[in-house]
């Protein structure tokens, strides 16, 4: 992988209310728009292995969430995924984006449903035109928590931020990997760094809050994907303890002619374990919505 430090050199600066986030831009500049939104605990560098391949066919954008990665970690902050979704939109804005295409994982397809949600709800400044989600908690009823999430949500949530360790943390994340592809110490490296930067880890118990808001805006969320006619693919790391193959079952359940890819022995982490399966996937995808969108004559694709 990309070393931090590389990724970070790489990257631009903007300013949101008040706050400094860490965003990469890069691709043909006359090519679609690509959106991509992270997960956590990790940043933007999660898409580091597929970054290179992506930027040849897109116009790439991501960022670093706010808490997260380089950008501003406001210590008593009331982190909220509709202000993450807002941040997005601001990055579209400032790229004069008109229309964009969406890939998302973990926490960051919250922050999707968010965006697919208002793309329903009304015109907006930039159109979605189309939806790749990876592991993630698109259903509260079939997100199974490992221990270090139900112990961030709970009482003790700002002790456990404050005693996380490169060791507890590499633990967590080896779990939620699975057995057949564990993460590189480069990785597990990576991601300690990520979260010290500007001392995230201490705001974990925080960050973690987009479970209750999960909940909280389950319905909205859920009929979004149910309402939603542009294409939506997700790709699904099938041993991943939290959102694999019992989520993505879920999803056939309630999704209208759902368009599913399982990949077999890959956890929560598809973009890191499996990258070149995920690109396939997603290019496949996203072939074909050109070509059904050339047969519709709607040329948006």
């Amino acid at each position: 992988m990309t070393s931090v430090a590389e990724w970070k050199a790489a990257g631009s600066w903007l300013v949101f209310q008040g706050r400094r986030i860490f965003y990469r831009e890069d691709g043909p500049k006359d090519a679609p728009a690509l959106l991509l939104v992270h997960g956590l605990p990790s940043a933007s560098w999660d898409y580091d292995l597929i970054w290179p391949e992506l930027v040849k066919r897109y116009r790439v954008l991501t960022l670093d969430m706010l808490g997260f990665g380089f950008s501003d970690k406001p210590q008593r902050h009331d982190y909220k995924v509709v202000e993450q979704a807002d941040l997005y939109e601001e990055l579209l804005g400032r790229s004069g984006m008109s229309a964009y295409h969406l890939f998302a994982h973990d926490y960051g397809v919250s922050v999707a449903q968010e965006l697919i949600a208002r793309d329903l709800e009304g015109p907006r400044s930039a159109k979605l035109l189309s939806v790749a989600l990876l592991n993630g908690g698109l259903f509260p009823e079939t997100h199974r928590r490992i221990l270090f999430q139900s112990l961030l949500l709970s009482r003790v949530g700002p002790l456990v931020s404050l005693l996380t360790t490169r060791r507890s943390l590499s633990k967590s994340m080896r779990k939620v990997f699975g057995p057949r592809v564990p993460p590189t110490d480069t990785f597990l490296d990576g991601i300690w760094e990520l979260l010290r930067y500007n001392h995230g880890n201490r705001i974990l118990h925080r960050l973690i809050h987009y479970i209750p808001d999960r909940i909280e805006h389950r319905e909205r969320w859920v009929q979004a994907l149910k309402r939603q006619d542009i294409p939506i693919r997700l790709i699904d790391g099938a041993d991943d303890p939290i959102s694999g193959r019992h989520m993505a079952q879920h999803y056939r359940e309630l999704i209208p002619n759902a368009d599913v890819v399982e990949l077999e022995g890959i956890g929560h982490y598809p973009q890191v374990q499996a990258p070149e399966a995920v690109l396939n996937a997603y290019l496949e995808f996203r072939d074909r919505a050109v070509t059904q969108a050339a047969s519709a004559g709607t040329g948006h694709a």
